[in-house]
């Protein structure tokens, strides 16, 4: 029996609707990191692969939180964890603005990751998180930032 991913006529990296999100993208939003796996097995799927707005699947992850997916995304190399969408929202920015400290713990420790990147208004992650009221994100950001700083004084 053949499997849906054995079948010729099956792009596994073709979005399936007018907003270009792939399968990927879709099983990562969701937090079915089982499929991810399955997924990133496959040599034809992208992991960074931008929907029409330019979200990634580590974008979906993060701004739903899927901790388990956002790990696994991280482990390719090819992911970008600080790529912008078209708004020049990150995976870090979209964490901070749903208040998932998982998730932004995780980015922090990428050295690839600028916790104060702005978004196209201006916005950091820990503005975001501060107008949003995700104290615990804050926290997380404002005690990353005392720690990167503090070794800039030798």
């Amino acid at each position: 029996m053949k499997t849906l991913l054995g079948r010729e006529e099956v792009n596994p990296d073709k979005p399936p609707d007018k907003h270009g999100g792939t399968p990927l993208s879709y099983a990562a939003g969701y937090g079915y990191e089982g499929v991810v796996r399955i997924l990133l097995a496959l040599e034809e799927v992208n992991p960074d692969h931008p929907a029409n707005d330019g979200r990634t699947p580590l974008s979906y992850a993060a701004s739903n939180g899927r901790e388990g997916v956002v790990k696994t995304l991280l482990e390719r190399e090819e992911v970008n964890p600080d790529k912008p969408d078209k708004r020049g929202r990150t995976p870090l920015s979209y964490a901070a603005r749903y208040g998932y400290e998982g998730v932004v713990s995780i980015l922090l420790a990428r050295e690839e990751v600028n916790p104060n990147k702005p978004d196209n208004r201006g916005q950091t992650p820990l503005m975001i998180a501060a107008s949003k009221s995700h104290s615990g994100v804050v926290a997380l950001l404002e005690a990353y930032k005392r720690s990167s700083t503090a070794g800039s004084d030798v």
